[in-house]
């Protein structure tokens, strides 16, 4: 047994007698420990390091609500180890099985957007022309010039949730018209 480990069995066997002053010590010395420890299991398992004071808050917490159940002649790592274990356990299936990759590491892999011919902008204006007025005016309003639904409403003297339904119409007759063709 080394002497962090039998430090911490005295510390946790004087905050089991009472003693707070100890109890706090031992969390003090437990807490950079543990943060060790997770951050390199995070690492390791491909999980985001800005988890690491998560586990380690839950992990203290399961120390002091569970505290009782130590065993004063045995080792306080192989105890503690398992609680933090378990912990790490339930917090990457409470987070799923996803891996956080940024963009930006792989941005020259990926291909660019392919650009379509100007023939788009002649077959945006022919779908418009299809639509009713209303409809047209405020899809042209909304999708191509960008402006909200209450700017729209308030330039065309019409509410809100009506420029709402003749936007959704307008998209769903559109729609529609493109799987025909």
């Amino acid at each position: 047994m080394d002497d962090r480990e039998q430090r911490w069995a005295q510390l946790m066997r004087r905050a089991l007698a009472g003693e707070g002053v100890a109890y706090e010590q031992l969390l003090r010395e437990l807490a950079p420990a543990l943060r060790t420890v997770v951050q390199r299991r995070l690492i390791r398992l491909g999980a985001p390091t800005a988890e690491t004071e998560d586990v380690v808050q839950e992990t203290l917490l399961a120390v002091h609500l569970k505290r009782h159940t130590w065993r004063a002649e045995d080792l306080l790592g192989p105890w503690l180890w398992t609680i933090a274990r378990n912990k790490m356990v339930d917090h990457l299936r409470r987070r799923g099985r996803r891996v956080e990759v940024p963009v930006e590491d792989f941005a020259e892999f990926l291909p660019a957007p392919e650009e379509r011919p100007d023939a788009g902008a002649a077959d945006v204006e022919r779908h418009l022309a299809l639509l009713p007025q209303k409809q047209q005016a405020v899809l042209r309003s909304v999708a191509v010039e960008g402006a909200s639904v209450a700017e729209t409403a308030e330039r065309m003297r019409m509410t809100p949730g009506a420029v709402r339904v003749a936007l959704h119409r307008a998209f769903a007759s559109l729609s529609a018209r493109l799987r025909e063709e």
